[in-house]
């Protein structure tokens, strides 16, 4: 006898999914003539609204799909094809390219995966690591060797690593240079569980399909799991992952049947937290889970090696001092500071100083501006658009 399929308008649960239902990976084929439906449906609403940036979440319910965790896998798969471009401040978000606009939805060639327990061959010592998006990403010292090295260990030992400090200084550009394999979860405080196991999507037939999600995916294929912002998912959800990371190594996926999940070999996770971003919590439970903890900062030579002025460096470690003192809530990091450089190329130095004054809080844009104004000997204002000449 043939279960029944679920109406449109009733997304199925684990007591009304078609016992027959299929399940795919977010952007893979997954059945019939369907290939890649999610990730065109995706790239679709992109090309509908090409000059704004979107987050996730907005996304997902703009689509009417269940899992903005699978949204986000497929939203990460645009940019490292070259379909979209990706932007923090300090939120995910995303815009469609010209190459995503010309492919009309069309799925990218397969990213070969580099094979082995940890992600393929080791990015070298020395100089820098091209990440998926095509940037460059140049380690740093840690504990005696690089940190991209040192992130390579842990994982052989399956040791896992929270990584801390303010939005902007590369936790999330080191995990990418150092895991080709990686997968990612972008933590909000709208995160569900369904995010990190997976959920039913609707389909043109009327139909279900369940597509797994990034923790399934990477506990099953032995890839490595960044949780970004782990500290903004609540932790009754972020309990979910505590099984996999633990000796058991094994979850079930109760929506789905309850399925078991088993880790193979090579199955990584890391978190990052931004303790000074605004309802982020770190629990006693999260924060036990993970072994090693690592404070990443800006590393203001490598800002200087990359072409950024010396008075902007200036401007920004007096800030960062005063971050530091509770003054301030906000400060400029390494992300600022090379959006800084692009901009003086692209328009001018005074218009990059105003910039960089404008991208303040509003709280804190006096103290930024006072530095700026003394680092480069001039009165600042923050970039305004003045009446017509």
């Amino acid at each position: 006898m043939t279960t029944p399929t679920p109406s449109p308008a009733t997304p199925p649960t684990a007591a009304t999914a078609p016992s027959g239902a299929s399940a795919a990976d977010p952007g893979t084929e997954p059945t019939g003539n369907r290939p890649g439906y999610l990730y065109r449906k995706v790239a679709l609403y992109l090309v509908e609204h090409p000059d704004e940036f979107h987050q996730p979440g907005a996304i997902k319910t703009a689509l009417g799909v269940p899992s903005s965790g699978a949204v986000s896998e497929v939203l990460k798969k645009m940019t490292a094809a070259g379909h979209a471009t990706h932007q923090r401040d300090p939120h995910h978000r995303f815009r469609i390219t010209q190459a995503g606009i010309d492919a009309a939805g069309a799925l990218p060639p397969a990213a070969p995966r580099p094979a082995g327990s940890g992600g393929g061959a080791r990015p070298g010592r020395r100089g820098p690591v091209t990440r998926p998006n095509g940037e460059h990403y140049f380690p740093r010292r840690l504990a005696g060797a690089t940190d991209v090295d040192v992130l390579h260990r842990l994982r052989d030992k399956r040791i896992p690593v929270l990584l801390y400090g303010p939005p902007g200084t590369g936790k999330t550009a080191m995990v990418e240079a150092s895991f080709p394999d990686l997968l990612t979860i972008t933590g909000t405080g709208d995160t569900v569980v369904e995010d990190f196991l997976g959920n039913f999507i609707p389909l043109p037939d009327g139909g279900y399909e369940f597509v797994y999600g990034p923790l399934v995916q990477a506990m099953r294929q032995g890839r490595a799991l960044l949780i970004d912002d782990a500290t903004l998912i609540p932790p009754k959800v972020l309990a979910v992952l505590y099984p996999a990371m633990d000796g058991r190594r094994v979850i079930h996926i109760p929506g789905y049947r309850n399925e078991r999940v088993e880790a193979v070999d090579g199955f990584y996770v890391i978190a990052g937290h931004n303790p000074g971003v605004h309802g982020a919590i770190l629990t006693e439970a999260l924060a036990s889970r993970f072994d090693v903890h690592i404070e990443v900062t800006t590393d203001w030579d490598l800002a200087k090696h990359l072409g950024v002025p010396a008075a902007a460096i200036a401007a920004a470690q007096t800030i960062n001092a005063d971050l530091d003192a509770g003054k301030v809530t906000w400060a400029p990091q390494l992300r600022e500071l090379l959006g800084f450089s692009k901009v003086r190329k692209t328009l001018s130095l005074p218009a990059a100083v105003a910039n960089l004054a404008g991208r303040a809080p509003e709280d804190d844009r006096a103290a930024v501006i006072a530095a700026l104004s003394t680092a480069f000997g001039t009165t600042v204002t923050a970039l305004t658009l003045g009446k017509q000449r």
